[in-house]
């Protein structure tokens, strides 16, 4: 594809069992892409479901030529996020959680005119001005815990790597995802890590956040997988496993 035929931007859902919440994101995501004057192009990745999330994506894809559905077998937020970003054409590739916690019009500040100086902008509900809206205490307080652990380890400065938004250059994305290795929710924290290691800008967008207390994140359980996937990622970056030349 040529770089004048390339949408803007390519927005990427990863979704798991989201029968409940998929149509009426992908209502919102339609509403707000035609009232854009640039070219989007939507990419749900269907990560395994049982339910009938395949089937309402499809829905959308015949009604919507810019939708497209893309199925990852391998269980894992992370594997299906690095499947639809290495598929995704835009010249923003963007990923966008399937509850929409961040409304999608919140996706103009990533995006030029707004903000263009940038290889990676990560969407924060910690940075000056941004706003979480009816998080659980002990939510946050779980979040902050394992974000300081995460700028001891791995990355230091960035206040909030686990948000579900962020956005990526094309040229970065196929530079950083094919390193990546963890298939679930660490996957964050490996990605940006491999960006820093690689001499990518990151900056931080502050967001208003609603929490969703359908999460699909298992506090204790998943905040105990991804200490695990952490201290991998160090290990990694020590071992020198991310250092290769892999540009697409």
């Amino acid at each position: 594809m040529s770089d004048s035929d390339r949408p803007l931007l390519s927005l990427i859902i990863p979704a798991y069992n989201e029968e409940g919440r998929l149509a009426s994101s992908l209502d919102k995501i339609t509403a707000f892409v035609a009232e854009q004057s640039y070219k989007t192009e939507v990419i749900v990745v269907n990560n395994n479901s049982r339910d009938r999330t395949p089937q309402i994506a499809a829905e959308y894809v015949e009604r919507f030529p810019y939708i497209r559905l893309l199925n990852e077998p391998r269980q894992g937020k992370g594997i299906a996020v690095k499947t639809g970003m290495l598929a995704g054409h835009g010249r923003y590739l963007f990923i966008c959680d399937a509850d929409l916690s961040m409304p999608i019009e919140e996706v103009s500040k990533f995006l030029p005119p707004n903000l263009a100086d940038y290889d990676i902008a990560i969407a924060s509900r910690e940075v000056e001005g941004a706003r979480r809206i009816d998080e659980p205490e002990y939510r946050h307080l779980m979040g902050r815990v394992f974000n300081l652990i995460v700028r001891i380890l791995a990355i230091p400065r960035i206040h909030d790597t686990q948000c579900g938004f962020k956005s990526f250059r094309r040229e970065v994305a196929l530079d950083v995802f094919p390193l990546q290795t963890i298939d679930g929710w660490g996957f964050d924290v490996e990605v940006l890590f491999i960006a820093r290691k690689r001499g990518y800008r990151l900056c931080e967008i502050p967001i208003t956040w609603y929490y969703m207390p359908q999460s699909r994140i298992s506090p204790i359980r998943d905040s105990i997988n991804m200490l695990i996937e952490v201290l991998k990622v160090r290990w990694n970056g020590l071992r020198g496993l991310y250092t290769g030349d892999r540009r697409a």
